[in-house]
């Protein structure tokens, strides 16, 4: 009896093991941006992929520089980022594989009603950037080496101005709490699109520069090398990946709105002119 006892404990011992191992299989890693996570989207696409997937995906929202880096040091499987130029290193140096674009949306500046800066209805980013250094008015920059921060740089640079004026704040944040510190200190930000529409009606801001080429802001996908890397689960990433760019994928993502709003614009497989990509509210 002890001996039987003993076996079947045994054999439950090894049959929860051995689930638990599948179960660890089973999980995706997901190394995504704040924005996908913010707007509500990967939360509207997600089930709908575990539906149908032996796969339970693991969010990991965090600035596009630092996913990147998850994805380099193989602590993930996948990376979803907005940061092209970034990502063409991260590809080009051996880290990432199988590149593909997901989606698009644009970045716009927000600022308080009252414009100090006086750049509200201008739909020239650069110039507003010069205009936010000269007044010397309160900026609040992501500071966490994501895809906004760069693009925020990039402006910079082509404004020619170095961020150090005497309102500048450098947060170290995320995007929904620097759009809460802009509208708690009336100053300015820089905003994608999607996580600006999820977090508006909450926010005493205002959108004051928009539709310039300049501030489109593409998304794109990108596997974790498996040479790199052992214990990746690649089967597992490019399954989602490859649901996310699928006809079903691609319809979801432009299906999802937020009152009414059109938060992200499906772009798989093709070429995308900023120009025509950027755009003005309703």
């Amino acid at each position: 009896m002890l001996k039987r006892r003993f076996s079947m404990l045994a054999t439950l011992a090894l049959s929860l093991l051995l689930a638990t191992g599948v179960q660890a299989a089973d999980i995706v890693r997901l190394a995504t941006t704040t924005s996908t996570y913010n707007s509500g989207l990967l939360d509207y696409l997600l089930p709908k992929f575990e539906t149908d997937h032996p796969y339970q995906v693991q969010v990991i929202p965090v600035g596009t520089g630092k996913a990147l880096r998850l994805g380099r040091d193989g602590d993930v499987d996948l990376v979803l980022t907005h940061a092209p130029g970034a990502e063409a290193a991260f590809v080009d140096a051996g880290y990432g594989v199988e590149p593909h674009g997901v989606m698009y949306n644009d970045f716009v500046i927000v600022g308080p009603s009252g414009d100090p800066a006086g750049i509200d209805g201008g739909n020239d980013a650069t110039s507003a950037f010069a205009a936010l250094a000269d007044e010397g008015a309160t900026f609040i920059s992501r500071g966490d080496d994501s895809g906004t921060e760069k693009k925020e740089n990039h402006l910079w640079q082509e404004a020619g101005v170095t961020p150090d004026f005497k309102g500048y704040r450098s947060a170290g944040q995320g995007m929904g709490p620097v759009l809460n510190m802009a509208s708690e200190l009336q100053g300015y930000t820089l905003t994608d699109r999607g996580t600006w529409l999820a977090m508006k009606d909450k926010l005493d801001l205002e959108i004051m520069v928009e539709g310039d080429k300049a501030l489109f802001n593409p998304y794109q996908v990108i596997l974790v090398n498996p040479a790199r890397h052992e214990g990746l689960n690649t089967q597992g990433a490019r399954a989602l990946a490859e649901w996310l760019i699928s006809d079903e994928g691609q319809g979801l993502i432009n299906a999802f709105r937020l009152n009414g709003k059109v938060l992200f614009h499906a772009s798989a497989g093709e070429e995308i002119d900023p120009a025509s990509a950027v755009h003005e509210s309703d």
